[in-house]
């Protein structure tokens, strides 16, 4: 470490800690409003200096907010760091907790509550670190951006994206403040997932001949799903830096059937893709289709009756890899004391900014191993690092030497 960084406490400052409690205290489940939220978030900005600009959903139930502060460089919004997070999280249905998960509480190092984790900690660092930030020294420009719906599928951000592009704003990198334990990451799999809604026809199970077994065609889907990913494992080049190597194709969830007597008229399943960087899973889309309908469908037929197999798109977002060598890797880096970024399995936001001309490093506080869990937390520890990692960082990349 650099002796002219700072080095982290271990534990955060209060405005942390009081900002977290609050921005825990908003339900902001997938399902639900974020404008409380984003609303809250925008009012502090626009206190401490920022400029701010929300994009909605169609409903205007839920917003992301892009937020820049310039100081002295004012006029430069083709440059600058985005401070990156998303705002909704996972639902608290049906999990055990022992507390309230929208009422923060801390005991043992530790602070509890739906999103502590996955991603409001972030959030609450960015925020709380502004009212000490000496703007007159930025020389480029400072970003935030907070979007909606990232749980969903990375909903939200795409719109907010599109807006930056038509507004010609376009900030130079991003950090991407997912729950890595503060390491820095620099790749992820990308993610498709489809429903497959198999139709046969229903009959007395006395007379299996005269329905169409919406469950056996389904199996026999699912069975040549595996074949599939069983191929692709060990024909796939391989990436030795992620904890699984090759792109995994899984069945996730199945169901059909009324009742033990009838042949079943409907099945559906859910399977994913998630898939190496550079890797086109469009291909893979490809071949299901072709085979339900070039193998499938014609067996499923009886007199006076056909059935039928449909395809559903439920999430897609690409993988992300930022070159080992961008500039916002090494200042990463640099500032974590690191030689090395990881890459990993689970999904971000981060390849949508590659895609728009931002390469992202994440890197944020908390354990992945703690997020979307009863009794989520964040440990101090892991919030007193980020705010040394924010300091240090705009310090190096974004302010004029005091």
């Amino acid at each position: 470490m650099n002796a002219h960084l700072k080095t982290a406490t271990s534990e955060p400052t209060k405005q942390t800690l009081d900002i977290l409690k609050t921005l825990i205290g908003f339900n902001t489940i997938s399902r639900e409003s974020n404008l409380g939220l984003i609303e809250w978030v925008r009012d502090y900005l626009e206190r401490h200096g920022a400029r701010t600009r929300l994009t909605y959903d169609a409903e205007r139930r839920k917003a992301n907010l892009f937020a820049t502060i310039t100081g002295a460089a004012e006029g430069k919004s083709a440059f600058g760091t985005v401070f990156s997070g998303h705002t909704d999280v996972v639902p608290v249905k049906g999990q055990n907790w022992d507390t309230d998960p929208f009422v923060a509480h801390v005991a043992d190092g530790k602070l509890f509550g739906r999103g502590a984790c996955d991603m409001k900690g972030f959030i609450a660092v960015c925020l709380a670190r502004l009212p000490a930030l000496d703007q007159g020294r930025l020389h480029t420009p400072l970003h935030f951006s907070f979007s909606y719906d990232e749980e969903v599928g990375c909903l939200g951000v795409r719109e907010l994206l599109a807006d930056l592009q038509r507004n010609d704003i376009r900030p130079t990198g991003v950090i991407i403040g997912e729950p890595t334990s503060m390491q820095a990451v620099i790749a992820h799999k990308g993610k498709r997932s489809y429903r497959c809604s198999v139709h046969g026809h229903a009959a007395h199970s006395s007379c299996p001949h005269l329905g169409i077994n919406s469950i056996d065609f389904a199996a026999m889907m699912q069975l040549k799903i595996r074949e599939i990913a069983m191929r692709v494992r060990d024909s796939e080049a391989r990436d030795y830096d992620f904890d699984v190597p090759y792109s995994s194709i899984v069945t996730t969830m199945s169901n059909g059937g009324n009742a033990p007597n009838i042949i079943p008229d409907k099945a559906e399943f859910v399977f994913e893709h998630r898939f190496l960087p550079g890797v086109d899973p469009q291909q893979v889309f490809e071949e299901v289709k072709s085979y339900a309908q070039k193998e499938i469908v014609p067996q499923m037929a009886i007199d006076g009756a056909q059935g039928r197999i449909e395809f559903e798109t439920l999430t897609a977002y690409p993988g992300m890899s930022t070159a080992a060598d961008d500039p916002i890797v090494a200042a990463a880096l640099r500032i974590l004391g690191s030689e090395r970024a990881r890459k990993v399995g689970f999904g971000t936001e981060g390849g949508l900014f590659g895609e728009a001309g931002m390469p992202a490093v994440i890197c944020g506080p908390g354990d992945i191993v703690q997020a979307h869990k009863p009794n989520e937390f964040v440990t101090l520890e892991q919030l007193a690092r980020c705010e040394s990692f924010f300091d240090n960082y705009l310090a190096s990349a974004n302010l004029d030497a005091a």
